[in-house]
């Protein structure tokens, strides 16, 4: 038991939880390349992720686990994307410092997921059985270019500064 939940169940509120971050992730971050701020998307996903990160030490096991060093890394950006945003609206240098940190927080959600489908997926698993194999390595590098781009042009583009003032009425 865990939190009162079979270990089953608690897997699957993890599972959820973190796939509830990576959909409303993709939602808020691919909002921030058109320098939009979709305030409740990204409420759920900063949300979510935290609680995914946090909830994955809860597992019962005898020693720490890559995961939980991932999930400690999430946590600490995810520690200054809330600061960036809610402290500093994400204004001044806090502008490129959320984008980074909300990008580089989904990509970790991301990341993890491409391990467990390795693991978990049968005839991913049966591509790389070891996750040392070509294809997980191909999976995880094409997750990692996609995330500097979009980052890339969500440090570039995203400016809610300009996107609130445009819809100031005149």
């Amino acid at each position: 038991m865990i939190l009162g939940m079979s270990i089953p169940t608690f897997t699957l509120v993890h599972v959820i939880l973190s796939l509830v971050g990576i959909a409303t992730g993709l939602v808020a971050t691919l909002a921030m390349t058109r320098s939009r701020l979709l305030p409740g998307w990204t409420l759920v996903f900063l949300l979510t992720t935290i609680l995914t990160s946090v909830t994955g030490y809860f597992f019962p096991v005898p020693k720490i686990l890559p995961s939980h060093i991932v999930g400690a890394i999430s946590l600490a950006v995810l520690a200054v994307a809330v600061l960036a945003l809610y402290r500093y609206g994400a204004t001044g240098p806090w502008r490129w410092i959320y984008a980074v940190s909300a990008v580089v927080s989904l990509y970790l959600n991301v990341f993890v997921l491409v391990v467990q489908g390795f693991l978990k997926i049968a005839p991913l698993k049966a591509l790389a059985p070891t996750q040392s194999e070509p294809p997980f390595a191909v999976a995880q590098g094409i997750a990692f270019l996609a995330f500097v781009v979009v980052g890339y042009l969500a440090v570039r583009r995203f400016h809610p500064e300009v996107a609130r003032h445009q819809l100031r009425p005149a």
